[in-house]
């Protein structure tokens, strides 16, 4: 994508004999993939590339960009396991001239095309030479990624990597923190354990006092209809048990009756049988002798008639 300022940059045709020859430079210190994206733009700007990359020295950014935290040895190396890196060239030149672009045989040099401050004081940007020659390609910038953002981040969470490290077996020398500091830094550690933990317990509680608010209804229904379930069923044992014990105690008053035949007629008990009224004048002994009169009761009758007492 050609922003509108490269718009005015003159091109010099590209050969067409050979590979495109592509430079890129940069200092690369902590590679990350936003390096690597550029790289891949100026490896892909033409349809036969060949991509070098210059790396400055660790002298040259030192005294023009501030300390590194790798080395330039790590930096070459880094630059030498990128797929899109054909070859490099170390301790580049911090500003581009023509004798470095004819040495190396360069026909365009690949770079975003925001002005880049030369703070050696050659120029004031590091790229005006070759975007006035016409031979200087753009590529575009991969934003929330950088260097400089990288290091941000671990001063920001300094205590944090000073804290891993000392777990880790580097000793508090090795990491130029002071006894007191390593002790206020582990102490630290500690109360924010402990506040992550009474924070977790506090979540706990509050999600189940409402989940329990939530299912209160619910709750109370089920166990109404469990009382109800359960007052069903015992009162329904209650009758079954009352049957049963109205049942056998029948059955134990029937088995006292006396079994006598001078009570039973043609099978049936002597409960059809019709007794005397108690308003009838009869005496007991008459009664008697009425009864016993009855051929069908007397088991030595046999169809005779019965003799009298």
């Amino acid at each position: 994508m050609t922003s509108s300022s490269s718009s005015t940059i003159p091109h010099l045709p590209p050969p067409e004999d050979r590979p495109v020859r592509v430079y890129a430079d940069g200092i690369y210190d902590l590679f990350h993939f936003g390096h690597a994206r550029s790289l891949e733009q100026a490896k892909k700007s033409f349809p036969n590339t060949y991509l070098l990359v210059g790396c400055c020295s660790d002298a040259v950014t030192h005294k023009y960009k501030g300390k590194t935290v790798m080395t330039e040895d790590e930096r070459y190396e880094s630059l030498r396991h990128c797929k899109w890196v054909d070859e490099v060239i170390p301790d580049a030149p911090w500003v581009i001239n023509q004798e470095f672009l004819d040495k190396n045989n360069i026909d365009f040099v690949a770079h975003d095309s925001l002005p880049y401050a030369d703070t050696s004081g050659s120029a004031n940007d590091v790229y005006e030479f070759v975007k006035a020659v016409g031979r200087f390609k753009e590529t575009q910038r991969t934003e929330g990624i950088s260097t400089s953002d990288i290091i941000m981040r671990i001063v920001k969470d300094y205590n944090q990597y000073v804290l891993r490290n000392l777990d880790r077996g580097y000793s508090r020398k090795d990491l130029g923190v002071s006894y007191v500091k390593e002790k206020r830094l582990r102490v630290n550690r500690r109360l924010k354990t402990l506040q992550e933990k009474v924070k977790e317990q506090q979540e706990k509680i509050q999600t189940v006092a409402k989940n329990a608010g939530m299912h209160r209804n619910e709750w109370v229904e089920n166990a109404d209809r469990m009382v109800a379930g359960f007052l069903e069923m015992f009162e329904e044992g209650c009758h079954k048990m009352g049957t049963a014990i109205c049942d056998r105690i029948q059955e134990s008053l029937r088995g006292q009756q006396p079994n006598d035949d001078s009570f039973l007629q043609n099978g049936t008990d002597d409960e059809d049988e019709e007794y005397y009224d108690d308003h009838e004048e009869d005496s007991e002994e008459e009664y008697f002798e009425e009864y016993f009169d009855n051929n069908e009761f007397n088991p030595q009758n046999n169809g005779k008639d019965k003799k009298k007492t």
